[in-house]
């Protein structure tokens, strides 16, 4: 079978790196892919939101499944583009990435459907006032939100009353996040401890993933500005049989059949963001694929042949699948360029990236290849995953590694678990 993955970052060489080790796989395209990809895949030069361009590749080079990575190009519509072709699409229709794609949607879709999260209210620029009000009936602190995609960064916890309004003003009449907040959706603050949790459905029959828990912010100890995820951890020790088993009867479940319900044709990947609030899993939110950098850590924990999954759920058979997960944990630490999540300089020479280690692996997210040399290409630049029995083992070998590998201004956090 011939295999065409969407996306360039640490999540896509993962997926490239698991599906290559298939038998059931003839050849992998990945567009457009990052200088890991390039090893493992031929890399290819399309836009990931041209679907006629992908469309047209996938003719000419017999591509008959196309595995969507990011969240943009399911939101725009690629699996419904190509629904009535040969080709299966692993991502589900523009409808059901609206869980990620609006906000408000995926709130009004958990009400609708008895799921567990936070309070909320959506409000416009059109009600500004209103929302102001709402904000003064809330207690500190605040959590405004903005409705559309705005890559990682529309989520702003504001400490008090005068931030919160200055906030809603800056997203809703000054489009601080441009057409992403002309909603707003402001939800009362969750406390205690984000777990996330991954399912592949095929629409009716489901699997669930590891736990994992990744850390967005950019400096220790969780401070500073949000990143698109600075390392993550999987298993997550808290998320234990009992609270599971809380996930899958109160969140996992009824957001299967509530999408059945709503007549949703949902085939993929749902991430189910949680927060365990005294033992209780509360949604924060759903994304419509993997999440980056959980992806690092969780798909090689599976010892399953991901193509033939892959195969059984775009089949509508994912309940014929025995799965079963490396019993090691694995961490993930990310190389950042110096600056990000703020400016930052490309084109950086990538040295020490060479492995001979079984417990360590290295995903590339932001590099590219140019005259037979790795560069920095990105914000988040290497991926590095350990394995250990435990989280502090897996820590000191992909710490290790992180050691190892250099590049100019090569920055990464060292507390990822710290709060495990």
């Amino acid at each position: 079978m011939n295999v065409l993955i969407l996306g360039s970052g640490g999540r896509e060489h993962a997926f490239a790196w698991k599906l290559a080790q298939s038998p059931l796989l003839t050849k992998l395209y990945v567009a457009p892919g990052n200088a890991g990809t390039a090893q493992l895949a031929e890399n290819v030069d399309l836009s990931i939101t041209d679907f006629d361009a992908i469309d047209q590749f996938c003719l000419i080079n017999e591509v008959e499944m196309i595995v969507v990575g990011p969240e943009v190009p399911l939101v725009k519509g690629v699996a419904d583009y190509f629904k009535n072709s040969e080709i299966s699409v692993i991502g589900p229709e523009k409808e059901g990435a609206m869980l990620e794609g609006s906000k408000d949607f995926s709130k009004q879709f958990m009400q609708r459907h008895n799921i567990p999260t936070a309070q909320f209210q959506t409000f416009t620029s059109e009600n500004v006032e209103a929302g102001l009000s709402y904000l003064e009936t809330q207690t500190a602190p605040f959590v405004l939100k903005a409705d559309g995609l705005a890559a990682g960064k529309g989520v702003i916890i504001a400490p008090n009353l005068e931030e919160a309004k200055f906030a809603l003003n800056e997203m809703l009449v000054d489009e601080k996040f441009g057409e992403a907040s002309s909603q707003v959706v402001i939800e009362e603050f969750m406390h205690g401890i984000e777990v996330s949790v991954f399912v592949l459905t095929d629409g009716e029959n489901y699997i669930t993933l590891p736990s994992a828990k990744d850390y967005k912010r950019i400096g220790e100890g969780d401070s500073g500005l949000n990143t698109g995820g600075m390392g993550a951890v999987s298993p997550v020790p808290f998320a234990d049989a009992e609270f599971m088993k809380k996930v899958e009867t109160q969140v996992i479940q009824p957001t299967i059949s509530g999408l059945q319900a709503d007549m949703i044709d949902y085939v993929g990947f749902i991430y189910i963001g949680l927060m365990n609030v005294e033992g209780e899993p509360k949604v924060v939110e759903y994304n419509a694929r993997l999440g980056d950098p959980e992806t690092e850590v969780v798909l090689p924990l599976l010892k399953n042949d991901l193509l033939e999954l892959f195969q059984l759920t775009a089949q509508g058979k994912l309940n014929e699948a025995k799965v079963e997960f490396d019993s090691r944990t694995a961490t993930t630490i990310m190389l950042v360029s110096g600056g990000y999540p703020e400016a930052y300089e490309k084109g950086k020479e990538i040295s020490g990236l060479e492995n001979d280690s079984e417990d360590v692996l290295v995903f590339h997210a932001g590099t590219k290849l140019e005259n037979g040399k790795i560069l920095t290409n990105g914000g988040r630049v290497i991926s590095v995953t350990g394995f250990g029995d435990n989280k502090d083992e897996a820590l000191a070998k992909a710490y290790k590694k992180a050691d190892e590998i250099q590049f100019e201004g090569k920055n990464f956090r060292n507390d990822i678990g710290f709060d495990l």
